[in-house]
C-alpha cells in the first residue's frame, strides 16, 4: 500500500501510548549520545524495555523514528510557545524570536538536532505522513507567532519560505559552516517578508 494510501492508524490505547511514549525517551537519549548513526532500533528496543518486533511495529524504521522525535519536541515547543508567547512589536519580530527559541532548543542537544535532521532529510515517500506533521506542526507555530488564524494564500507562501529558510539554516550550522549570529541574522531577513506581504495586501 502506498504511503498516500495509508488508512489512518485506530487511537493508541493508555498502555500503547505510555509505551510510545517510552520509545520516543529511549530514541532520543541515544540520538543525544551518538546522533543519528546511535541510533540502532535494537538498543533502542533493549532500552524502551519492548521486543524489537513491538518497537517496528509503532515504527517502521530508525527515521520514522527520528521524525516522530522530532514532531514531539515540536508538539513541546508549541506548548511552551502558547504559554509563554513571543514578545515582539510585530509579526516579523514575533516569528524571528520563535523561530531562535526553537533553535536555541535545538543548540542545546546538537546530537539530537543533528539526528532529527538528518532523518528529514532522509525521508522518502514511505514517511511522507509523518514528515507532513512535523510540516504542519511548524507551519502551525509560526501561524500562532504571526497571530493568524486564517492566512491567505500569500501568506502560506511567506510561511513556507520562512520554514525553508529556517531549515536551511539549522543545517548550515549544525554542519559548521554558518555562525549562530549569521542563522540569526537569515531569519530576521526572511520574517521581513511577512511585513512586505502585508503592506501589499
Amino acid at each position: 500500500m502506498t504511503a498516500e494510501a495509508r488508512p489512518a492508524a485506530p487511537p493508541l490505547t493508555e498502555r500503547q501510548e505510555a509505551r510510545r511514549r517510552g520509545i520516543l525517551r529511549a530514541g532520543a537519549q541515544l540520538a543525544g549520545r551518538g546522533g543519528f548513526e546511535a541510533v540502532q532500533m535494537r538498543e533502542v528496543a533493549d532500552a524502551a524495555g519492548v521486543a524489537l518486533g513491538t518497537l517496528y511495529r509503532y515504527f517502521p524504521s530508525k527515521v520514522h523514528l527520528l521524525v516522530a522525535i522530532m514532531q514531539d519536541q515540536l508538539q513541546h515547543l508549541q506548548v511552551t510557545l502558547r504559554r509563554r508567547p513571543p514578545a515582539g512589536d510585530d509579526a516579523a519580530q514575533r516569528v524571528a524570536e520563535t523561530l531562535m527559541r526553537a533553535f536555541r532548543a535545538l543548540q542545546r542537544d546538537p546530537h539530537l538536532a543533528d539526528a532529527m535532521v538528518r532523518a528529514l532529510t532522509f525521508a522518502d515517500r514511505g514517511v511522507s505522513p509523518e514528515v507532513d506533521a512535523v510540516s504542519r506542526l511548524t507551519t502551525a507555530i509560526v501561524l500562532d507567532a504571526m497571530g493568524l488564524e486564517e492566512p491567505t494564500q500569500e501568506q502560506l507562501s511567506v510561511v513556507r519560505v520562512i520554514e525553508h529558510t529556517w531549515h536551511s539554516a539549522l543545517i548550515t550550522w549544525l554542519s559548521g559552516r554558518e555562525s549562530i549570529a549569521q542563522v540569526k541574522r537569515d531569519i530576521e531577513t526572511v520574517c521581513g517578508l511577512i511585513d512586505l506581504s502585508a503592506d501589499t495586501r
